[in-house]
């Protein structure tokens, strides 16, 4: 391939390249989001019951029906959480998360004031902060809060015990990742609800904390794998209320039950979470797991879990994904170029599935997520102008092939060569075929008494309308030869009319001559004529000479002797046909019988007829 195809391929091949990149990158999750986020989840899903064993140590306490319907409607007296406090802290409650907000004052302030006691009293309680975001923040990626509800101040809550509860959902609508950590209006960090609570029982050294230097969330001195939005993807071990049993699901307890309990519940060492189980009080969000929506205590328990195990599914970062896109592309681009057809397929589908192939080790060795789409989305965009830019490359030699021998042989037989996808090789096939021979009358007197360059000019009109007229007819130019021609007519495409053909061009050739001659004789004063011999019958057709060097598309037998006969037995201006030629055009023309006549190479006369003209009808 020249140097110029391969820089255009090239070109192309990265600007493809170039398009993948730009949908990686285009934010966070990329442009293909949506496809890329439910191959994702199909594997996630995959996962065993084995691995999504749940964490006997969290609890959950809804505020479900029952308790609804026990305590009154929404929202509670402030003594009620703090009496719920109580039994909690009573049973040896590691940590309590409240996901209930409380911005407001309390109508009684001595409901504050009895919740604000058992809060002071007890630091293990975590009170939620609502952070609220303006529809659209002024730079992508930004996180500037419109907003921020924190607990009324009448609860006298200290910073170590609010944490944020903020559940940000991806464009399809489903909750993936959880914000560990989110900046204030001042622009200090407010851990998550989950970093909270998992903070409370995990060891000093395996803390979830900001490294303000770098700004990396860390759980010990592990740096977690948070996105620009400093959220961590969420493991999922439960489904939707899910009920627990001896392998699967967190235990539940129903908020006026536990309010209800004489005695200390088995709490002990726990990280209890309490919050609506209610599809009224709009706490719900679709997850990847599940078409059921889960609860947001739900997916905080979830989220805690991870964090206690330390399980994070990673993505791998952009300039190794884009490294990713760009290794594939180039070696598409090679690959493709080389290979043509049913290989180029094979390699195509090769690295299709090869590449799918990684991108799952990936995710079974390491819990990594490579990007998938988008570096087989450069895969297949590449292959498929690797495809159109063969067939166009292939179409315009075509064409410069048929350009080139089109003006030897009729089109035709190039067409019939390039279509077979065959060699062109010697022999032939026997045919019937129709046979015109054309001669040019008084062309050596006119060549004496003209200059040279003034008898190749006039030579060439002359066989410009034979050839014209020969193709017009969909005959077959087979040669030319000196100041005569050779044409058949119904190969090597076969045509049932094929003497009419060959009759109708005679015709056409002669008045075409007649209005070349007076031209002539107004230009030179001299004009020629044609004598045209034609003839119809079985022949030997195909490739003549050397399979090397130079092969010769022609006819060669009987029919064609008799032909070239005919034509050397013809007056200036004469068509003269065979009685076979006669048999099957008799009733389409105006014909006159000649009578017999002695020819060369055949021992008995042979019947002649002349072609006058088309019938007037």
């Amino acid at each position: 391939m020249g140097k110029k195809k391969w820089i255009q391929t090239l070109a192309v091949g990265l600007v493809l390249m170039l398009f993948s990149t730009y949908f990686y990158t285009v934010n966070s999750s990329g442009l293909f989001y949506f496809v890329e986020g439910p191959l994702q989840d199909v594997l996630r899903k995959a996962k065993s019951v084995d691995e999504r064993q749940p964490e006997d140590r969290i609890k959950i306490v809804k505020i479900d029906e029952k308790s609804l319907k026990a305590i009154g409607k929404f929202p509670w007296d402030r003594t009620t959480y703090a009496q719920l406090i109580e039994k909690l802290e009573q049973s040896g409650a590691a940590a309590i998360g409240i996901d209930v907000v409380l911005a407001e004052p309390s109508k009684n302030p001595a409901d504050d004031k009895t919740l604000a006691d058992v809060l002071a009293k007890y630091h293990n309680v975590i009170l939620p902060v609502q952070i609220n975001y303006p529809s659209k923040q002024e730079q992508a990626g930004d996180l500037v809060p419109e907003k921020i509800d924190y607990p009324t101040p009448t609860l006298t809550t200290s910073r170590q015990q609010m944490a944020h509860i903020n559940v940000f959902v991806d464009k399809d609508g489903k909750a993936r990742k959880l914000p560990v950590g989110l900046p204030d209006e001042n622009g200090a960090y407010i851990p998550a609800f989950s970093v909270a609570l998992a903070n409370l029982v995990l060891d000093d050294k395996d803390k979830v904390k900001r490294d303000e230097a770098t700004g990396q969330w860390k759980r010990g001195n592990i740096v977690m794998p948070t996105n620009e939005r400093n959220q961590v993807t969420t493991e999922f071990f439960t489904l939707p209320r899910q009920k627990v049993d001896a392998t699967t699901g967190y235990e539940s307890l129903s908020f006026i039950d536990v309010m209800n309990s004489k005695n200390p519940l088995p709490l002990q060492g726990s990280i209890v979470l309490v919050g609506p189980f209610v599809a009224a009080m709009q706490d719900e969000y679709p997850t990847p797991i599940s078409s059921v929506k889960m609860f947001g205590i739900e997916i905080h328990a979830n989220m805690i879990q991870t964090l206690l195990e330390s399980k994070f599914y990673k993505d791998t970062s952009k300039p190794f994904g884009v490294g990713i896109i760009l290794l594939i592309s180039l070696l598409a681009i090679f690959l493709f170029q080389r290979c043509k057809g049913k290989t180029a397929l094979f390699i195509f589908l090769g690295m299709f599935v090869m590449y799918g192939g990684v991108w799952l080790t990936f995710y079974i060795a390491g819990s990594t997520f490579a990007p998938l789409v988008y570096p087989q989305f450069a895969l297949v965009t590449i292959y498929i102008w690797s495809l159109v830019s063969h067939y166009l490359e292939e179409r315009k030699e075509r064409n410069r092939v048929t350009g080139i021998f089109g003006r030897f042989v009729s089109k035709t037989v190039v067409d019939e060569l390039l279509q077979s996808g065959e060699d062109v090789k010697l022999g032939g096939s026997r045919k019937d075929i129709s046979l015109i021979f054309v001669d040019i009358r008084g062309f050596t007197p006119m060549s004496e008494r003209l200059e040279p360059e003034q008898v190749i000019q006039v030579l060439n009109e002359y066989l410009d309308v034979c050839t014209k007229a020969i193709f017009k007819f969909n005959g077959t130019l087979d040669k030319f030869i000196g100041d005569g021609v050779m044409a058949m007519f119904g190969a090597p495409i076969e045509y049932d009319n094929h003497p009419e053909m060959a009759v109708r061009a005679a015709i056409e050739m002669k008045s075409q001559a007649t209005v070349l001659e007076q031209r002539l004789i107004e230009k030179y004063g001299i004009g020629v004529k044609f004598g045209l011999g034609i003839n119809s019958g079985p022949a030997v057709v195909g490739n003549i000479g050397s399979e090397d060097l130079r092969l010769d598309y022609t006819a060669i037998g009987d029919t064609v002797n008799l032909s070239a006969r005919l034509e050397a037995n013809a007056k200036p201006g004469q068509i003269l046909i065979s009685e076979q030629t006669y048999a099957r055009v008799k009733e389409l023309f105006e014909i006159e019988s000649i009578g017999e006549i002695k020819v060369k190479g055949k021992e008995k006369p042979v019947e002649v007829y002349e072609v006058i003209g088309n019938l007037n009808k």
